[in-house]
C-alpha cells in the first residue's frame, strides 16, 4: 500500500487538487509542506488534532514539515458562520503564539533532512505597507470568487468586515511566501478551509510560481450530531492544566461505538491490519470497549505521554474496585474525583453517613444507612459497615482525598480541609 493509500483508506483526504499529480509527489520522496494554527485561545483543543497527527505522518513518510503560528492571522480571525469574532489584543496574541509552539513542538521531530521548522506569519505580513499589501497580492484577487466563498456568501445578509473578509488574502500570501522562501509544495487543513487553500494555489500560479499541491481533510463530526472535540465541561484541550490528562484519557474512552473505528484510523498511528483486527475484537466485545481503550491509551502517551497515560488507566480501574487508589499520583487522582464530582469537608470528619450525604451520593442520611446495611457503600474501595464510624484523618489519600462509591459504578470525592 502507497502513502497515498493509506491516506485514502483512512479517509483523511476529502478534497485535493488531484490525486494524479498529489500521489507521485506525497510517494516519492522529500516534499516541504505546511500547515497553519491560529491562536485564538491559549492552547490547542482536540479538534486540532487531525491536522497535528497528520503532520507527524507526513513527515514520518519522509515529508519536511513547516507548523505555521499565525501571530499576523490570529489577529485578524478567519471569518465564521455566525458573526464576527471577537479581535484580541496583539499581546495576547503573541503570548498565545508562543504557547502553541511549544505545544506543537513534541509532536514532530526537528532533526534530519526533513526536520521541522515552525514559522510565524507576522515576520512577513507585519513588515508590509498597506500600499504594498494592496497592489503586490490584492491585485491577484478577483472579488467575485473571494465572494463565492460559501462562508463569505453565507455572511452577506447578516454582514461582514473587510477585516474577516480580507483574510483569504492573508492565508495564500503564507502559502506564497513559504513556497518562495522554503521551497513549500504542499499546504493541507481542514476541509472549512478549502476555499483559502485553493486561493493560495491560484495565487501562487497567478505569480507564475509553482506548480503546488494542497489537500483538505473531513471535519470530524460525532454520530449523534454534536459537535467533536467537546465534552459537558466544554473544549477539550492539549495543555495539561486546562484540560487534565485523565479528564483527556476519559474523552475517548466515553466515544461513541458508531465513532470509534473512524476515530481509530483518523488518529491511531496503528496498520490497517492492527486497526481491522481491533475492529474485529470490538464488534465481537463491544462492552469491553477494547477499541476506546486502546485509542485512549495511544493518544493520551501521545499528548501527555506514557507516565500520565499509564496513570490514568489506574485511574480508571482503582476508582472502581479493581486498582489501588495509593498508586496513583496526588494530581491524577484530584483531576479524576473533579470529573466525577469533589466536595470540600472542612474540621471535624462526618461519620460514615455524614460523608456519603457530603459526596452526594445519598440524599438523607435513612438512605445513607440503608445503602451501608445492603453492602452498597464503599470509602476507599473498603465496604463501609458501620455507618456510625468517624474516620481517622490517617486514612486521607495523600493527606486530603476520600474516595465514596455506592454500588459498583458510582463515585465521587471528598477533599479534606483541616
Amino acid at each position: 500500500m502507497t502513502f497515498v493509500d493509506d491516506l485514502t483508506w483512512r479517509g483523511l483526504i476529502q478534497d485535493s487538487t488531484g490525486l494524479d499529480s498529489l500521489t507521485p509527489a506525497l510517494d516519492g520522496g522529500n516534499l516541504t509542506f505546511y500547515v497553519g494554527f491560529d491562536p485564538t485561545a491559549a492552547s490547542l483543543h482536540v479538534g486540532h488534532l487531525m491536522q497535528v497527527i497528520t503532520a507527524r505522518r507526513l513527515q514520518q513518510a519522509g515529508h519536511k514539515p513547516l507548523l505555521l503560528v499565525g501571530g499576523a492571522t490570529g489577529q485578524i480571525g478567519d471569518p465564521r458562520e455566525s458573526s464576527e469574532r471577537s479581535l484580541n489584543p496583539p499581546e495576547v496574541v503573541e503570548g498565545w503564539v508562543t504557547r502553541i509552539r511549544s505545544q506543537l513542538e513534541p509532536f514532530v521531530t526537528y532533526e534530519g533532512a526533513n526536520g521541522a521548522e515552525m514559522v510565524n506569519n507576522l515576520d512577513w505580513t507585519g513588515p508590509t505597507s498597506v500600499i504594498d499589501f494592496l497592489r503586490d497580492v490584492g491585485k491577484h484577487f478577483p472579488v467575485n470568487k473571494m465572494l463565492a466563498r460559501d462562508v463569505v456568501r453565507n455572511r452577506l445578509e447578516t454582514g461582514i468586515s473587510f477585516t474577516e473578509f480580507s483574510y483569504q488574502l492573508l492565508q495564500a500570501n503564507d502559502f506564497y511566501e513559504l513556497h518562495r522562501r522554503h521551497g513549500c509544495q504542499l499546504q493541507y487543513g481542514g476541509s472549512d478551509q478549502w476555499g483559502n487553500i485553493t486561493a493560495g494555489v491560484d495565487y501562487i500560479r497567478r505569480r507564475g510560481a509553482g506548480p503546488v499541491h494542497a489537500f483538505v481533510t473531513p471535519l470530524v463530526l460525532k454520530a449523534d450530531g454534536t459537535k467533536f472535540g467537546k465534552s459537558e465541561g466544554g473544549a477539550v484541550w492539549l495543555d495539561p492544566t486546562m484540560t487534565s490528562p485523565y479528564a483527556f484519557y476519559q474523552f475517548w474512552i466515553n466515544a461513541d461505538d458508531r465513532d470509534v473505528s473512524q476515530y481509530l484510523r483518523y488518529f491511531s498511528f496503528k496498520s490497517r491490519d492492527e486497526l481491522e483486527e481491533l475492529e474485529k475484537a470490538t464488534a465481537e466485545r463491544p462492552q469491553a470497549r477494547l477499541a476506546q481503550r486502546a485509542l485512549a491509551h495511544e493518544l493520551t502517551t501521545l499528548v501527555h505521554g506514557a507516565d500520565e497515560a499509564d496513570q490514568a488507566v489506574a485511574a480508571s480501574q482503582a476508582l472502581f474496585g479493581r486498582g489501588s487508589l495509593e498508586s496513583l499520583s496526588a494530581a491524577t487522582l484530584r483531576a479524576a474525583l473533579s470529573e466525577a464530582g469533589l466536595a470540600s469537608v472542612r474540621g471535624e470528619l462526618p461519620t460514615m453517613t455524614g460523608l456519603l450525604r457530603e459526596a452526594g451520593l445519598v440524599s438523607s442520611a435513612n438512605e445513607a444507612r440503608r445503602t451501608i446495611a445492603e453492602g452498597g457503600a464503599y470509602l476507599n474501595n473498603e465496604r463501609i459497615t458501620d455507618g456510625e464510624a468517624v474516620l481517622d484523618t490517617a486514612a486521607l489519600l495523600h493527606g486530603r482525598f476520600l474516595v465514596l462509591r455506592r454500588g459498583k459504578r458510582t463515585f465521587a470525592g471528598l477533599e479534606y480541609e483541616a
